[in-house]
């Protein structure tokens, strides 16, 4: 951990002539990466991501006085300071210092408390922003963990992990979990299966022959600045309250698409094919999706849509649909080929891997030309499968690679994508790296 500690040491000069004393404490949350399984935990369904090194660092100190200040050792992002009883985020505005509050606000309001101490903190993070790579989240998570230490309270890794993706929801993006689930259950040198209801996480050993490379697309989407994202969320959501409808299930109580699967009792293709034949390919008006169900316009976009998506004027249910069974089936078929260790195991996963691209390209349309772009080259130059990871329209890739054409995919695919164009201005390390499954969310004491 050398390099952390040589952060931790700057971490400190820079608090002291920030606050002019030291830390009591600090934590440390990591970023992600997801190999297999986009847009699906909040359907309900199981993902596959790993840890990756980068991550965000908090130096810590307990106040007397009620005033949360906060400030970062970015100078993009400024100072920013609240009383600690009376937390305001404000979801039109996804700033830094809203994603600390998110997880700040969890913890109090889990606990019901209301005479919170103050305290200052000095925020440094190593993870892109904007990336794909779960900053924000793990900033949240950052906050949770920095929040119940100063309070001196327990929790379980789980319970925080549920608090935090639960209060990030204050910034306005309808996540599933994923992000802070891995963020706290990751432990080093392992993948993890995480499902939901109830959160678990179970290791999956990545085939020691292969490296997975992260490489930034250097376009920035950030999912709580657009409704890109929570449109998704309910068309989702509108699609399977129609197909419980279609199948005589009481379609009002269902929110996800795998609890349309639980009700029926039925497999992932089968769930396909019940698709193919409830819902059409053709976009939905919001005055049909209101006919299939027998509501009034009112009550579509007061009791089902989400406030961003109530003037949307058409959803895509069917390709959404397919989207989320057909990935939900690639995720445990990777677990599976992963538990096997066939010898073309490498293979197996890319293939699954570029399975997952197309279908987050054509039916749930989350990329961009520069992530199909960067795929191509990841391929071309050795990758046995590359997909967009995190939520799209932006960000990174992720390639599974063989391990002993490391350096020169690395150095191929930086001469054709980042070197070809302007792109060369994006922080070398930030753009193109070998990751390892990384550690979960830690706390060190000041020695």
């Amino acid at each position: 951990m050398p390099i952390l500690c040589d952060r931790l040491l700057k971490l400190k000069e820079m608090f002291n002539s920030k606050f002019g004393s030291v830390p009591k404490f600090y934590v440390r949350a990591p970023g992600r990466v997801n190999i297999i399984g986009e847009h699906i935990d909040y359907c309900g369904y199981s993902v596959l991501p790993m840890a990756v090194e980068q991550d965000m660092l908090i130096a810590v100190e307990p106040v007397k006085t009620h005033v949360l200040q906060l400030a970062n050792t970015n100078p993009l992002y400024p100072d920013f300071s609240t009383s600690a009883n009376n937390i305001q985020i404000d979801k039109t505005k996804p700033l830094w210092h809203n994603y600390f509050l998110c997880g700040f606000k969890g913890i109090q309001e889990h606990f019901g408390l209301s005479d919170l101490t103050g305290m200052n903190c000095l925020v440094d993070g190593n993870i892109p922003p904007s990336s794909g790579l779960s900053s924000s989240s793990a900033l949240v998570c950052c906050a949770g963990l920095v929040t119940l230490t100063v309070l001196g309270m327990n929790l379980s890794k789980v319970e925080l992990a549920e608090i935090c993706a639960k209060s990030e929801r204050y910034i306005g993006t309808e996540g599933g979990g994923m992000d802070q689930s891995i963020s706290f259950l990751a432990e080093e040198g392992t993948a993890k299966l995480i499902e939901f209801s109830p959160l678990r996480a179970t290791d999956v050993k990545l085939p020691s022959g292969a490296v997975f490379v992260i490489a930034n697309s250097c376009v920035e989407m950030n999912k709580a600045a657009t409704s890109h994202f929570n449109i998704r969320v309910m068309e989702c959501r509108l699609a399977a309250k129609l197909l419980a409808k279609h199948k005589s299930l009481p379609w009002k109580e269902v929110l996800r698409l795998e609890e349309v699967q639980a009700k029926l009792g039925i497999s992932l293709e089968e769930m396909l094919l019940i698709t193919e034949d409830a819902l059409h390919p053709e976009p939905y008006s919001p005055e049909e999706i209101c006919k299939c169900l027998g509501i009034s316009l009112q009550e579509l976009k007061t009791q089902i849509l989400s406030p961003n998506t109530q003037d949307d004027l058409t959803f895509k249910l069917y390709q959404r649909a397919k989207h989320v069974y057909s990935e939900a089936a690639r995720v445990l078929q990777f677990k599976k080929i992963c538990e096997e260790a066939p010898d073309n195991v490498v293979q197996l996963l890319g293939e699954l891997m570029n399975q997952s691209h197309r279908s987050c390209r054509d039916m749930y349309e989350c990329s961009c030309p520069e992530l199909d772009q960067l795929v191509d080259i990841c391929r071309k130059f050795g990758a046995q499968g590359s997909r967009l990871t995190g939520a799209g329209w932006g960000g990174c890739t992720v390639s599974i690679v063989p391990a002993e054409k490391l350096s020169s995919f690395l150095a191929n695919v930086h001469e054709a994508y980042y070197q070809r164009s302007n792109r060369s201005l994006a922080p070398e390390k930030q753009s193109l790296f070998a990751t390892k499954p990384g550690g979960g969310a830690l706390v060190f004491l000041e020695a």
